[in-house]
């Protein structure tokens, strides 16, 4: 299972990002978009992080931990949709906590599976999973002209496909190779709280200035 999803990851993490940085190399950031991009990251780090935490604790059995911080990924997934709420209005925002609450619906059927030493089930949440990070990309660019629907598609085919990597390695007690896991996973991250800011600001100029 790990391999097959590999060859996703690699798919995925090729797909380019044209027109989504933040300014061009040697120039300044605009301070509100600066600040806009910071919030950003620190959102999408929360979420790897929770996420992490709760498949140590679930893996470890320890059920007090997992249910913390399993509300933990709740309430992170609420503030990233939340973020967008002041551009796209309260249902919008909504909608996205509805597709992010799949996203992490999607990993953890993919958790269970691996605890259950499923493959059957590992396969459908695999799948879930990637069906989700379309529907996230056709939300996404559908509000926003300049999110391009294929970028994102990669750029969220590459994020799901670290969780089930690390996931693996994880249940297999691989920790040096999760621990580069942990570190591709951070700068995905900001990869694509850059590229959603860089976005917003382009849709937005007037919120910018």
């Amino acid at each position: 299972m790990s391999s097959h999803f590999g060859l996703l990851v690699a798919a995925a993490l090729a797909v380019s990002v044209p027109g989504l940085a933040i300014g061009e190399t040697g120039s300044a950031v605009p301070e509100k978009v600066a600040s806009t991009q910071d919030a950003l990251r620190d959102l999408w780090i929360g979420h790897i992080f929770w996420v992490r935490e709760v498949v140590a604790a679930r893996l470890a059995d320890n059920e007090r931990q997992a249910n913390v911080s399993e509300q933990q990924v709740v309430d992170n997934a609420k503030a990233i949709a939340g973020a967008i709420e002041p551009y796209y209005g309260a249902a919008a925002s909504e909608r996205l906590f509805e597709l992010l609450a799949g996203h992490w619906g999607a990993i953890n059927e993919y958790l269970d599976a691996t605890i259950e030493d499923e493959d059957a089930k590992q396969n459908a949440a695999v799948e879930q999973l990637t069906a989700n990070a379309d529907d996230i990309a056709t939300f996404l660019s559908s509000a926003n002209p300049n999110w391009p629907v294929d970028t994102l598609r990669g750029l969220l085919a590459a994020h799901g496909a670290h969780h089930v990597r690390q996931i693996d390695q994880l249940d297999a007690r691989q920790y040096a190779e999760e621990a580069a896991t942990w570190s591709a996973m951070k700068d995905h991250m900001y990869v694509i709280a850059d590229a959603l800011t860089s976005g917003i600001a382009k849709q937005f100029p007037e919120k910018f200035e």
